[in-house]
């Protein structure tokens, strides 16, 4: 990773993608559980300090900007969308004091580190005032064409868009792919030079060619090694064909690495999830965010878990949802069960069908069969918690912690008024609503008492038949 001043980025993210028919910034669209943006930034991260990395944005900015922030970037507002060019010297202050550039494209997703190394490579060997990314299509229709100063070498005189294409140049294939090095001097010193001579009276960054061939400087070409990594989108459909080609490299990454994926082109499994070796994930599994699994762990069908961190040894039966939670290893989880944020689930703890968590810390053991919700709880070991059995943690204003201490019994039905205490081995009657602190190794018991009368039933029903 470069850390001083000879190299920066610039990524272009200002447009608004019209044919995406979207409210949404283009670059914010998501693909692989990303944003185009976030995946490209992501990838110039592995080149240089995010420090060095300016974003130019235009279209709903703010929203660009409160988005991405966290990625530690820097932003250059381009207030009015004239082309690349201008985007390039929206820039010009941020840049002025790097040697060189490079320039990328805010919806390329699929772009990797390697790629853009390798063009950064090819600039310092070749010399050049400008370098751009190249590649051979055999239907290149739609984009701007690379014409060179002869087959065999790297110079280029000139990019010619496919609207200012003559008949004769139709059927030149190799294309332009909008990412580009550039020394920087000799790029600001002939910015200016742009014009807006283009279908669409825009500063097209791409004439900087022809610009810098003018003036004797030196324009080379190197083509990528995977065009399809630096294909962009323009559509909705063309975004759903670029999230499907990321979850099938992740896919196919995750079974690289020992992860049995069963009919992995049903499963949602985004670009930064890592799973362990033996780990099973049964067809229909979502898995999203930052979530982190083990090895060894079973995933069965229809469960959705997202921004968690899974041990080993864990079992997740059908389709549970899990959400920003840990879960130690060996646990068991499911059917239908609900795990919310910030759970903290320890090892060999079971949680049943259709039990719901919310900010609750169970450690070792802990059972809780089934219909039970857990909200800001504090379990201790091989606590079991019966069938029913609810915290009752907002009192309408405020949420309130429910402690209960290691190898407690907590009946069926029962409920515990937090802010409650329920101390180490004591044992909570079926039924009971707890308002007060339990002692340790104590009964409580706190429902109303039953009164059986004997025939009423039978004299009600008699007394209907008169």
């Amino acid at each position: 990773m470069e850390s001083n001043d000879r190299l920066a980025i610039v990524i272009m993210a200002a447009g608004k993608g019209t044919r995406l028919k979207s409210q949404r910034p283009k670059v914010l669209h998501e693909v692989g559980g990303k944003s185009l943006l976030a995946h490209v930034i992501a990838a110039a991260s592995r080149i240089v300090p995010p420090s060095q990395i300016f974003a130019v944005i235009g279209h709903q900015a703010d929203r660009v900007r409160k988005a991405m922030e966290a990625m530690g970037v820097q932003f250059v507002e381009q207030t009015e969308q004239r082309g690349t060019g201008h985007a390039v010297q929206s820039a010009r202050e941020a840049i002025a004091g790097y040697e060189n550039i490079l320039v990328l494209s805010g919806d390329a997703p699929l772009v990797q580190p390697e790629t853009i190394a390798e063009l950064w490579r090819f600039h310092q060997a070749e010399q050049a005032a400008m370098t751009l990314l190249s590649a051979n299509f055999d239907i290149p229709t739609g984009y701007g064409r690379i014409f060179r100063k002869s087959p065999d070498q790297p110079d280029v005189v000139a990019i010619v868009e496919q609207k200012m294409l003559t008949p004769e140049q139709i059927s030149i294939r190799e294309i332009n792919m909008g990412m580009y090095a550039f020394r920087t001097a000799p790029l600001l010193a002939h910015l200016g030079k742009l014009t807006t001579n283009n279908p669409h009276s825009e500063l097209y960054l791409t004439d900087m060619a022809a610009v810098l061939n003018a003036a004797g400087e030196r324009v080379v070409a190197v083509q990528a090694g995977d065009p399809a990594e630096l294909l962009g989108a323009n559509t909705i459909a063309e975004l759903v064909a670029l999230d499907a080609t990321l979850r099938n490299a992740t896919a196919s990454r995750l079974m690289a690495q020992g992860v049995t994926i069963f009919k992995p082109e049903t499963c949602l499994i985004d670009a930064g999830v890592e799973v362990g070796p033996d780990t099973v994930i049964e067809p229909f599994v979502h898995l999203r965010g930052k979530t982190k699994i083990g090895s060894d762990c079973i995933i069965r069908s229809y469960s959705v878990i997202e921004d968690c961190a899974l041990g080993n040894d864990v079992l997740i039966r059908q389709s549970c949802v899990l959400s920003a939670s840990t879960v130690a290893d060996g646990a068991r989880i499911g059917p239908f069960a609900h795990l919310r944020p910030g759970c903290e689930i320890g090892p060999d703890v079971h949680i049943g069908n259709f039990v719901e968590t919310k900010k609750a810390k169970l450690a070792r053991g802990v059972k809780a069969g089934h219909l039970t919700y857990l909200g800001d709880a504090e379990i201790g070991e091989d606590t079991n918690i019966g069938a029913g059995t609810i915290t009752c943690n907002y009192d309408g204003v405020n949420k309130h912690t429910t402690r209960i201490g290691r190898d407690a019994f907590i009946g069926s039905d029962s409920t515990l008024v937090a802010p409650v205490i329920v101390g180490d081995g004591a044992y909570i009657g079926a039924g009971s609503c707890i308002t007060k602190e339990v002692p340790a190794d104590a009964l409580a018991v706190a429902r109303g008492r039953q009164v059986t009368k004997d025939g009423w039933a039978a004299a009600r029903r008699a007394s209907r038949k008169k």
